[in-house]
């Protein structure tokens, strides 16, 4: 039977914020989606190294900030130097869609973001990749435009509806792919290789990369194939979420949907 991941959160779109140590501690352990913490500037004592401790088990992102930021965050002031936010969808696991969508039989296709920062960009880019049907789209734990209730909007509700992925090494990521028949197709103007000559039938990882500094090298070296789009203007590159439309209805294109 085809395996439908849905989001548990789907329509919360409003961001939460949960304050105050313990009430942090308590969110960590009740298995919510937490996007990062914010911990007050030279915060200390024991229910923080514990709180710390918590931090690095469960590997949630968290930066030191100063007062005036939590402050802000919480209107009220009472957070005693701790505000967790909380994201509004869940995260699933390429290593688990991956596996489930060739058991379907169906041919993969996975859309990977490096260091696309811009909110607008990928809710743009989530909306293309929810009409196109890809599989899932990757991004890192780290470096990415956060997932909030902006991005959902300029999404049109699509990151809501296609698994998002937030993984803690691409690089892993993209080997896993390799080794479950994945080619690795890397976007990026430092090719030779246009863009439709690439067989995009088979099971395809696409990386798309931010615009002012495209793919990562470390990711291109392990490609498989690198892909450009023509470029006849002045201007060095296409916005990153129109690339990743026009590679992505190629791949339609080429597996004859209509």
């Amino acid at each position: 039977m085809e395996k439908t991941w849905n989001n548990k959160n789907a329509g919360k779109t409003n961001e939460m914020t949960v304050y105050g140590i313990r009430p942090v501690m308590e969110a960590i352990k009740s298995g919510k989606e937490i996007d990062k913490i914010l911990l007050q500037n030279n915060i200390s004592g024991p229910l923080i190294s514990e709180l710390r401790g918590m931090i690095k088990e469960y590997n949630i992102h968290f930066q030191f900030v100063p007062i005036e930021k939590l402050n802000r965050t919480t209107r009220n002031g009472n957070h005693q130097g701790v505000v967790a936010i909380i994201s509004p969808i869940n995260y699933f696991s390429i290593m688990d869609i991956i596996p489930t969508t060739i058991a379907e039989g169906k041919v993969p296709f996975v859309v990977m973001l490096d260091k696309v920062t811009d909110i607008r960009n990928l809710g743009a880019i989530a909306r293309t990749a929810e009409c196109a049907g890809v599989d899932a789209i990757v991004i890192p734990a780290h470096g990415s435009a956060a997932i909030n209730d902006d991005a959902i909007k300029s999404s049109s509700g699509a990151l809501l509806r296609i698994p998002i992925c937030r993984e803690d090494n691409l690089k892993t990521v993209i080997n896993f792919a390799k080794q479950s028949g994945l080619q690795i197709c890397a976007a990026t103007e430092k090719s030779s290789i246009p863009y439709t000559t690439v067989d995009y039938t088979l099971p395809t990882l696409l990386i798309m990369g931010a615009e002012n500094s495209g793919v990562s090298n470390e990711y291109l070296k392990i490609s498989n194939v690198k892909a450009k789009l023509p470029m006849l203007g002045q201007v060095e590159s296409l916005n990153v979420s129109v690339a990743a439309g026009i590679f992505m209805y190629e791949v339609l294109r080429q597996r004859g949907i209509q």
